[in-house]
């Protein structure tokens, strides 16, 4: 599985603001800049996140974004699933009725496993966990997913 460069970015932005740890709302430019994304793309992006309600937005000159939650309670899997959906596209875990071989296919039962897995990891980690461990008090941090 190759994640998209929508969740490679989703997360590097949902990074940076949670290491601003509620001290201030953070700028889509300057997540932009420090990313080097572009901020048309980073919108939508962030959008979607807002729209999931991981993050939500301040007006005004020192507007910006904030988590909804703390970091410590956002978990990976909540963030993965916003960006991009179900870890394994396979249309038969999501819709069994699609297949007529589902009940008895052995290769199914190997794609749930996988993709149990792949969710049992993100679930097990919060955002707070991954901002501890690439040492966030840092201003100039940059993540590089």
């Amino acid at each position: 599985m190759k994640l998209s460069m929508r969740s490679r970015y989703g997360f590097r932005a949902i990074l940076e603001i949670a290491a601003e740890n509620k001290k201030k709302p953070v700028q889509i430019k300057n997540i932009a800049k420090r990313q080097d994304i572009s901020i048309k793309y980073l919108e939508q992006i962030v959008g979607t996140l807002k729209t999931a309600d991981l993050v939500c937005s301040t007006r005004g000159p020192k507007g910006g974004y904030l988590l909804t939650r703390p970091a410590s309670e956002i978990k990976l899997s909540e963030v993965f699933l916003a960006l991009e959906g179900s870890p394994i596209s396979v249309e038969c875990l999501q819709h069994p009725q699609h297949c007529p071989r589902c009940k008895d296919c052995v290769t199914r039962v190997l794609w749930m496993e996988m993709q149990d897995a792949m969710l049992g990891v993100l679930e097990s980690k919060t955002l707070q966990d991954i901002v501890d461990k690439l040492g966030k008090n840092n201003d100039n941090v940059s993540y590089q997913i």
